[in-house]
């Protein structure tokens, strides 16, 4: 496994080992040991999530509030997304920053967010299977969305030939820091 760090602190980018031959491939795509160690400390994992979208959909900028902040592991099975996560944990030196990396099927790379960030994609392909592990179960008391074209976070999504389709909750997200 392949670790990297990236402009957020806490957020890293996993690449697994790929084995193939004329037969298909094998990863291991998660390994509890190597991700505590890379994270720091002991993660669990309560629940995973799948989801299919097609080429346009912006799922974002999702987030929850504590005592149900969540972490999310991210990764494409099928297709590719611009994936997104911006720190708006307060006090943070990176507070209203964000990353963006392409995670697909070919690449493998997937994207770990701590809790305290918010975080978003865009597809790419004609459709893509999206899945993730999260750190504490959904709460929808608890979740919160900013708004995915924020000019205060110009968040450089990449252009797929048509404006993004959102839901009517994203389309209606407020900016991080409100006038």
């Amino acid at each position: 496994m392949h670790i990297e760090t990236t402009a957020l602190e806490g957020v890293l980018i996993f690449t697994p080992k790929r084995f193939g031959d004329d037969r298909g491939f094998f990863m291991e795509s998660f390994n509890q040991r190597v991700f505590d160690d890379a994270v720091g400390q002991p993660t669990a994992f309560v629940q995973d999530n799948h989801s299919r979208s097609a080429k346009g959909v912006l799922r974002g900028l999702h987030f929850q509030n504590a005592p149900h902040a969540q972490g999310k592991l991210v990764r494409v099975a099928a297709g590719a997304v611009f994936d997104v996560a911006v720190d708006i944990r307060p006090g943070s030196a990176t507070f209203g920053r964000w990353v963006g990396v392409e995670l697909s099927a070919d690449n493998q790379r997937q994207l770990w967010i701590p809790p305290g960030l918010a975080h978003g994609f865009l597809v790419l392909s004609d459709s893509a299977d999206f899945l993730y592990k999260t750190t504490d179960y959904y709460a929808p008391q608890a979740e919160g969305a900013i708004r995915w074209d924020d000019p205060d976070l110009a968040i450089a999504w990449p252009d797929v030939g048509r404006a993004p389709l959102l839901s009517a909750k994203d389309a209606a997200a407020p900016p991080l820091n409100p006038r």
